[in-house]
């Protein structure tokens, strides 16, 4: 009689362990298959919407985003910044953006959805070096008639605020716009167009 308790405490023992166990197993068979149905990073760099939280950034700062393995800047323009670039207007060498480097809903001189920031790919039109932002007016290296932008520190490139190339640089068109919208004022979604486009 005492070995019928002991043999029912055991199998008791081994059910559980063994629901247990199979439980381990059944969730560990389960992540792998509900994580294949996220896009793999190879899609992702292929060209999947990349959203941005852009709520952090400050008038006249600037954030990095990786969209296709490229890197894509978002500007938060002053009111000056943007004044400063109509300024521009007959330094550039495209100024209306007439060389289709921006989708077809980002029109006028400041190339941009909402004027006070600027969304482009941050690689230089003539051989694919990254400038650097240069926020500044009339630092002593770029001159006094430097009104902000971005320079190419490889061939000395030049580009405004809204990404306008300058005039006589060996970059031959603006820098590009690439798709985006805003999915909310603080959300930022590259790599989709904007509806009713």
């Amino acid at each position: 009689m005492s070995n019928d308790g002991v043999n029912k405490g055991r199998r008791r023992f081994l059910l559980g362990a063994t629901s247990a166990v199979g439980a381990v197993g059944v969730v560990g068979v389960a992540v792998p298959f509900v994580a294949s149905w996220n896009p793999s990073a190879k899609a992702r760099a292929a060209g999947a919407p990349v959203k941005a939280d852009i709520s952090k950034l400050q008038p006249g700062q600037q954030m990095t985003i990786e969209w296709r393995g490229k890197p894509v800047w978002v500007v938060y323009r002053t009111p000056e910044m943007v004044a400063n670039i109509e300024k521009l207007n007959d330094q550039v060498a495209d100024p209306q953006s007439q060389v289709p480097q921006q989708p077809a809903y980002v029109t006028g001189v400041l190339r941009s959805i909402k004027p006070e920031y600027a969304v482009m790919i941050g690689i230089c039109t003539h051989l694919g070096c990254s400038p650097t932002y240069r926020p500044e007016v009339g630092p002593a290296d770029l001159g006094s008639d430097w009104l902000g932008g971005f320079f190419c520190p490889c061939h000395g490139s030049r580009f405004d605020l809204a990404g306008r190339v300058y005039k006589s640089v060996p970059a031959p068109v603006n820098l590009e716009v690439p798709p985006y919208k805003y999915e909310t004022d603080a959300v930022l979604v590259i790599g989709v167009d904007q509806e009713g486009a």
